[in-house]
This record gives structure tokens, sequence and C-alpha cells, in this order.
């Protein structure tokens, strides 16, 4: 059965006023992002520490750790081993042991900044295709997925706007071709929206069979042309006419 839960910092930066409304909405989980002044992986021993007793004080669990590593980052220009590369692995080891400390065993990363074609043919490849960005991202995915099969803990790759994995179907091909049960796909299906794959049936049923490690629901109105989206409240944008098939699906 499905656990419900917030983003907490969608609700406040301060954690006490944060847990106060979700535990006061009856949710039981709580997604760290940003808590108080700072992205999770930036925290002290002791602020974890207070998150903790805070945690217990309003009996909210965390479902999972939730930091922007790999985001944003230019797949083609980074290294196994360089500077940025290094630094985004320092802080996956920093969220993996706050998830530990936390009790949750999900720890969110990002797939680099997103190249827009990743395949074709008949001339394609020569013209409009970024060649070889899909194996680079395989192998920049490789020792991430390592340390999470060290760690016991499990990786899952939102699927972003601007980032390499935007829908369910590349999401499900990248858990295949990495081939470890310690990868699995966050899946925001308002994102994949705007990359054209409709949330139910298309989204869902690539994610049949155990390629979901979590999920986002938010809605939004998209323009692609414009390069445009605005949120909007749940059930009155582009998300409206899949919540109620999605929901029974799950």
């Amino acid at each position: 059965m499905s656990k419900l839960g917030v983003i907490m910092d969608g609700v406040s930066r301060d954690m006490e006023h944060a847990l106060k409304v979700i535990s006061g909405a009856g949710l039981e989980y709580a997604e760290l992002q940003f808590v108080w002044d700072a992205e999770v992986g930036d925290h002290s021993d002791e602020e974890i520490a207070r998150m903790k007793e805070l945690l217990d004080t309003y009996n909210i669990k965390v479902s999972c750790i939730s930091r922007h590593i790999f985001g944003g980052v230019f797949l083609m220009g980074t290294e196994l081993g360089d500077e940025t590369y290094t630094f985004h692995m320092k802080k996956l080891k920093q969220c993996i042991a706050m998830a530990k400390e936390l009790g949750t065993d999900l720890v969110r990363i990002m797939s680099y900044r997103k190249e827009m074609i990743l395949f074709g043919g008949n001339g394609a490849e020569q013209w409009v295709v970024t060649g070889g960005a899909w194996d680079k991202l395989m192998k920049m995915l490789e020792p991430p997925v390592k340390l999470a099969e060290d760690e016991g803990v499990t990786l899952v790759v939102e699927t972003g706007n601007n980032a390499m994995i935007t829908t369910g179907v590349l999401g499900r091909k990248m858990i295949d071709d990495i081939g470890s049960n310690n990868l699995k796909l966050l899946w925001d299906p308002a994102n994949s929206l705007y990359a054209n794959e409709p949330t139910y049936p298309d989204g869902w049923e690539h994610l049949i069979g155990g390629y979901l490690g979590h999920l986002h629901i938010k809605d939004v109105r998209g323009d692609i042309p414009s390069a445009t989206v605005n949120m909007c409240p749940l059930g009155t944008g582009d998300m409206a006419p899949y919540l109620e098939p999605l929901a029974q699906a799950m």
C-alpha cells in the first residue's frame, strides 16, 4: 500500500512548524530536502540529532533524503574523479549517512543536465543525437549505485525537467541497463508530461514490475512551445485526467 507524505520544505523550512502541519494533516511521512537554512547533506551532526528529536516528537517518519545530487551538472563535461564529480559523491555519502540516522533507505539523486536527443537513426545519429551521452550516463551512475549497494540503501533518480531521465520509459531503460536492485525511479509524472509522456497508462505501464521507488504528485499547466510551466491546485491542470486512473492502478 502507498504511504502518503509531503516534501517538508513545501510546507516550511522551519522543521518544527512543518512537522506540526504535517502531523495535523494526518500524514505520516516527510521527505527532507531543505531544512532550516541548508540543503540536506550540509547539516552538522548536532542539527541531524535535533531533526531526529523533532521527528520523534511529532511521530513523523522520513520517506526520502532528497538533495539535488548531480542536478544540473553538464554530463559531457564531467569525468569520474574530477572536482565536480568528487564533490557530488561526497554529498551523496553524507546524505546516505543522514538517511541511515533518520531511518530511511531512500536517497534521491538527479541525472545530470538534459541532452535533448539521445537516440536516433537514418542520419539523425550524425546530426541531432548527442553521441555517447547515454553510455556516459551509465558509466557515471556506476559508482553511486555501487556505493548504494555497499551501504544497503536505494537510490531513486527523479524524472526532472532539465535532466537526462525525464520519463518512465527512460527510467526503466536506465534501471535495466544498470542492472541493480538498489536503483529505482523517483517518478514525477507532472515533469514527464513536459517530456510528452502521458501519465496513464503510458508512464505507469513502464514502471510496473519493481521500477518505481518513490512518487511525487503535483499539478501544473505546461506550454512546451513557449517553454512555460505554471503550478496549480491538484486536479486543475494537466494532471487532472490522470489522477483517478493512476490512484486506482496503485
